[in-house]
């Protein structure tokens, strides 16, 4: 049936209603979001603190991200839940003495800390939903968010952005990573369309160039890890295939958040047209990743050839793929992704969402029962949270302008 003979899900008040109870649900998990050094707590699978993790800076931003962006679509109780663990940004988590952020609160005193542009790039989007909130410190924590990266990540020769340095900035790791930059993109062009500078979206277009250059050269499979040079290290941390933030091969659930991106992007490109791209970077991610049967799901990563290499399941891939075909099926019109949109919908109904404990289990084995390989908890609200909005309105070039020119 063509999606001229039916409505979208995404028309129907009953769907949007569902989207707007499932993400007012997600967001009222957490016993408590407050870690007693500043910041935001790790959360259990029940909601409640884990200790046994430091206030990490990226959940901090993330938590303060979500929260700012709901007390804008006028949710009771976010704004003030927003304002204390951003709090953690001003103080406890911020480097008063070398500048920047430490990854965690554990890092003050640390003598092997570093910095990480991953990081950094999730201070920034914290920064552009404060001052979009209206946060009176929202403006000036983005702007020397803003610094810190132009001076210490930004490389304007490869337009990209390095990755990790010591904690008082002296030593620049060779490593190179895409991850970082994904995120920074998203940063990006919420910091432009929160009022900072254009520069920062004509940086976001310059790495989302790249990626597509190193996608179209790969079988839209993106290299995730590269040397100082920026040449693509396929074999990197082959012998650590699960790493959290650095796994082996292709990651399934990159190419769908790069899709979304890309589309994102375009929509202020002045005259880049990155669908085509956006496409090919869904399918191959759907193709290579979905495994059907009785029990389906996304694999966490694959190997150069499609073959599933991590095969546990976990739930951001699923929410990136949701938010992938939600936004390419507006923008194309196309059935596939209408179809798709449905499908993995059911997926985080029947499997992911816990209606007992809360929020969505992190992390499937493939039979998709819970598990915790790779994760542990459920720290993290950003991306189900981001699935539910990005489902529910219409494509921006970010988040925080869609939701700030919503209507009421």
């Amino acid at each position: 049936m063509s999606s001229g003979h039916r409505l979208h899900w995404w028309t129907l008040p009953s769907h949007q209603l569902w989207l707007d109870a499932e993400s007012s649900r997600l967001l009222d998990f957490g016993t408590s979001l407050d870690h007693p050094a500043g910041g935001a707590v790790w959360l259990d699978d029940r909601g409640h603190p884990d200790l046994d993790h430091p206030a990490h800076t990226y959940i901090t931003a993330r938590m303060a991200h979500v929260h700012f962006l709901a007390s804008m679509l006028g949710r009771p109780g976010s704004r003030r839940k927003a304002d204390r663990v951003f709090d953690g940004l001003l103080t406890t988590l911020r480097d008063s003495t070398n500048g920047g952020w430490f990854e965690s609160s554990a890092d003050a005193t640390s003598p092997d800390a570093v910095k990480n542009a991953y990081t950094h790039a999730f201070v920034v989007l914290a920064g552009a939903a404060a001052t979009a909130a209206g946060h009176p410190r929202g403006a000036d924590l983005l702007g020397e968010a803003l610094d810190t990266v132009e001076h210490r990540f930004w490389d304007d020769q490869h337009g990209m952005c390095s990755d990790t340095r010591t904690v008082d900035w002296s030593v620049l790791d060779d490593y190179r990573g895409i991850n970082a930059n994904m995120h920074m993109v998203e940063a990006l062009l919420a910091a432009a369309d929160a009022g900072a500078p254009v520069i920062w979206r004509e940086r976001a277009l310059r790495i989302c160039d790249n990626v597509c250059r190193w996608g179209a050269a790969n079988e839209w499979r993106i290299p995730e890890h590269f040397t100082a040079e920026w040449i693509p290290q396929l074999e990197y941390n082959r012998d650590d295939a699960a790493n959290q933030f650095k796994p082996y091969g292709a990651t399934v659930g990159h190419g769908f958040e790069w899709a979304r991106l890309l589309v994102q992007a375009g929509l202020c490109a002045g005259g880049r047209d990155y669908v085509d791209a956006a496409e090919s970077l869904y399918h191959r991610a759907a193709t290579d990743g979905w495994q059907p049967g009785p029990t389906p799901g996304f694999v966490y990563t694959t190997d150069w050839t499609g073959k599933p290499v991590v095969t546990g399941r976990l739930h951001w891939v699923l929410c990136e793929a949701i938010a992938a075909a939600a936004t390419l099926a507006r923008h194309t019109g196309k059935d596939r992704y209408e179809n798709d949109y449905r499908q993995w919908w059911d997926i985080a109904a029947e499997y992911y969402i816990d209606r007992v404990d809360g929020s969505w289990h992190h992390e499937l084995d493939t039979g998709n029962v819970p598990a915790a390989t790779v994760w542990s908890g459920k720290p993290d609200l950003y991306h189900a949270v981001q699935a539910t909005w990005i489902s529910r309105y219409a494509s921006g070039s970010s988040i925080v302008a869609v939701l700030r020119d919503a209507p009421r």
